[in-house]
């Protein structure tokens, strides 16, 4: 991170804050499609947010105190493993992208949500010693395309907005 002012850590803990809620609500949210792992990552807009409005090393920091703090209240030590395999990936594919000129919020957003659920395969393979779980990522891909698409739409109009009132602080 930058040098550190009282009124920058404010906003990131206002960014960590939001990502926060926003996977709560998301626990809230009855999402059966009979499907299970699937989730409309809501979170995952504020990470997005971050990347354009602060920086990579700012993102990354708000999405693994997100992931951390949501593993220990609302999951479990196997949960919280496959959000840091996810969410690590995803950061890192999103923000080599976002370097890359042609790429827009929502190319960026739907790769990240695409990586997120590699990942999360991956670990998932490690655990359970066994590739046979592979067979459950075309539906995974299917799932991180539609929410990395919704993501990055949400992600831009919040970036507006975010914009807006960072103009709008004196820190």
């Amino acid at each position: 991170m930058k040098k550190s002012t009282a009124g920058q850590v404010a906003y990131y803990g206002i960014f960590v804050a939001l990502a926060f809620v926003f996977s709560f609500v998301e626990v809230l949210i009855p999402i059966s499609l009979g499907i299970p792992g699937i989730k409309l990552g809501l979170a995952n807009i504020v990470v997005l947010t971050a990347l354009y409005a602060l920086g990579p090393k700012e993102a990354f920091f708000i999405s693994c105190v997100r992931i951390v703090l949501v593993g220990f209240t609302f999951g479990n030590m196997a949960s919280l493993l496959y959000s840091l395999a996810g969410g690590l990936l995803s950061w890192l594919v999103m923000c080599l992208l976002k370097k890359i000129k042609g790429f827009s919020m929502i190319g960026v957003s739907l790769a990240g949500g695409i990586s997120h659920n590699i990942g999360q395969i991956f670990v998932a393979a490690l655990m359970l010693k066994t590739t046979s779980v592979i067979y459950y990522l075309p539906v995974l891909l299917i799932a991180g395309t539609i929410t990395g698409i919704l993501i990055g739409i949400l992600g831009g109009m919040l970036l507006k907005v975010q914009l807006r009132l960072k103009d709008s602080m004196r820190y």
